[in-house]
This record gives C-alpha cells, structure tokens and sequence, in this order.
C-alpha cells in the first residue's frame, strides 16, 4: 500500500469467466492510474478474449497462476475463479507480496476462510471480498439511517435472495464440489453481507436451516429458466435454502435464498430491517416504515431520479462495481478505509457453513468464536 498519486498500480486477474468480463474488468476500466497486466486461466483461449475486448495490449496471458505470482511487479490481484480456489490462490497471492480482491464468497467454508484471514495478518497485505452490493445507493443510505439510529434497536433482520426460475447454467454453478453449494452460497451470501453490514453485527450465536433440492429435478417441460433448461443430473446443489441464525445478543436474522421457487415475491441482494422506532423492507424501491405522532406512515426514498444538489452525497450515479473498485484502490493509496474487512466476510462464510451443516444433520450449529 501507499501509492502515490502519479504512481500506476500493476493488477493481475485470476480467472477470466464471466465475472471478471462482467464485473471486474469493466470496474477496473473506469479507474485512472490502475493497470491489468497479467491475465490468467486454465483455458489460455478465455484469456486471450478478454485481452482482446478490453484492449489489453501488453497484458501477459498464463495458464498457472503461479507463474502470474512470480511478477514482482504485480501489486495487486483479483481472484474471480470458482468457489473451491479461493482460499489457496489468495493465501498464495498474499504470500506472493501481492494485495488481493477475492469474489464473494470468501471461501467454501470458515476453516478455508480463516487461512485467508490469517495470511493477510501475517503478511501485512490487503485483503478484501467482492461484496459490491454494499455500493448501491441505497444500501449506502439504509447504511448511514441505521448508523444514525433511525431505527431504534434493530432485533430481527432478513437477508433475501429469492429467484422464480433463475439457474446459471453455464460454468460450475451446479457443481456441489466446485461450489461448496448453490443459491445459498452463491446470491444470498450478497443478503447476508448486506444485512450484517447494515445492522452492524458479527457475532453469531446459533444457526439452523435447510436445504430443498426439488425443483432441480424436474423435467424441462417444468423449468422455464431464463438462461435455459438444466441438466437434472448436473444439478448437485440445493435450488433453494432458508435458516434462521440467532446472535449472542438475542438479534434474529433470517436467510431465504433460491434458484428456483414456485414464488412471486422475488429479489435478490436485498434485506429487510426491524427495529424498535422503525423498519425497512425494499418493494418498489427502499421504504422505511414507523409511527410518528400517533401515525403510522411509509417513506419511499428516492435514490434513482436524484436532481439538485439537496439530492447530492458526493459520489453521484457511478454504478456499484466501478465503484467498488475506485474505493479498493483509493484505498491501496492511502484514501480511506478498507470498505469490506475481511473478518466480516469470514463471520458471512461462518453463518453460511453454519446453515449447511444444520439442513446436514437436522439439529442447530453452534459457534464457537
């Protein structure tokens, strides 16, 4: 870290899948004085397109991510493989001197995540998850009402990331090995960051949950997926999990994640609050919800159609992912804090393990932190 402001920071990309060519690349692209120098993955032909696209003319492709890590002057990689490889290429990476952004979930389960943590301790590098939903508007204003107390005591929250018919069907999304799990794991992992976030607890007492794998198996004549019909026999993961996780405070958070659900209250990388002066819950946008003189009322707040400097806060309408990288290398410069630590996305992975051992074996998870 310390770079200075005239100084370029060199990043390389582990994994050049859909999220780094969705999300990762064209984050970076916005961002003045950082560079991607190094691209790598086992298919060198995935490799060679996003240079191609993003115009990374003198980027070095590779197949072993150890090669990439043997460039001194890397500082900083992005990790955006699959769930089961993010623990070992990021220790790796930190060991290597580099600072490293991983993609959500931290790890497929707490024990790999606590290697992550620990390596960023001992090398004294940077260490962040690609949580970019805590970027969104307004999840940054639910952020500063529930930091200012708008809401009372917050005692019970749900963390919701609920899809009718919305498989990803292509990569290894399906795959129980690769993935660690399915919707649980993979979108309400966003909720679940989100809603600790915002209620700003990290303490979990005990968990319960349980997974369905029932949709999963239906014919195509039944699925009407919008990116496709599913292989039945690929499908190893849950289509969907729902648990309830109680902290040493007494706060409830409940977890509801699908794939795929016969249900029409969808959304996804959204929570819900509840507190003793107020509560919030997002349809049709952010609504925040209380009494006031002996009244009950419903607040939409408007976070899209800002106009006029009243509705101004100083970062304006960026999206989420560019800024998720501006404040990662503002960051690495010596501006502003760290924006997601990595011990709350490990107390995440916690929480998440946590639901699939208790749907495993029929009884509550305890912590032990």
């Amino acid at each position: 870290m310390g770079y200075g402001k005239g100084e370029t920071i060199r990043v390389g990309i582990i994994g050049c899948g859909g999220i780094a060519k969705g999300k990762h690349l064209p984050g970076i692209k916005e961002i003045d004085g950082v560079e991607v120098v190094a691209l790598c993955d086992i298919i060198p032909e995935r490799a060679e397109a996003l240079k191609e696209k993003f115009g990374l003319t003198d980027a070095k492709i590779y197949t072993d991510y150890k090669e990439l890590l043997k460039d001194e002057t890397i500082d900083d990689v992005q990790v955006c493989t699959p769930n089961r490889s993010h623990s070992f290429i990021t220790v790796d990476a930190l060991e290597a001197g580099k600072n490293v952004m991983v993609e959500k979930p931290m790890a497929i389960n707490a024990a790999e995540a606590k290697k992550m943590l620990d390596a960023a301790k001992r090398t004294g590098k940077a260490l962040t998850v690609a949580y970019q939903n805590r970027q969104n508007t307004e999840m940054r204003y639910l952020y500063r009402e529930a930091r200012k107390g708008t809401f009372g005591e917050i005692y019970y929250a749900k963390a919701k990331a609920l899809r009718r018919r919305g498989v990803p069907t292509w990569g290894v999304f399906m795959n129980e090995y690769e993935q660690g799990g399915g919707p649980l794991i993979d979108i309400c992992t966003h909720s679940l960051d989100l809603t600790l976030w915002i209620i700003d607890n990290y303490k979990p007492k005990v968990c319960f949950g349980t997974t369905f794998h029932k949709l999963g198996k239906l014919p195509p004549e039944y699925q009407g997926n919008g990116w496709g019909n599913w292989d039945p026999e690929k499908f190893t993961v849950e289509d969907s999990a729902f648990g309830m996780c109680v902290m040493e405070d007494g706060t409830v958070v409940s977890l509801e994640s699908s794939w795929a659900l016969n249900n029409l209250d969808n959304g996804e990388a959204t929570t819900e609050i509840c507190g003793t002066l107020a509560g919030a819950e997002f349809k049709n946008g952010l609504t925040i919800n209380g009494v006031q003189n002996g009244r009950k009322y419903e607040m939409k707040v408007d976070c899209k159609n800002r106009k006029g400097a009243d509705f101004y806060d100083g970062i304006g309408d960026e999206g989420s992912t560019s800024r998720e990288q501006r404040v990662w290398y503002n960051y690495l410069r010596g501006e502003g804090d760290l924006f997601v630590k990595p011990e709350q996305a490990y107390v995440v992975t916690q929480i998440l393990e946590g639901i699939y051992e208790s749907a495993k074996t029929g009884k509550a998870y305890f912590f032990n932190n």
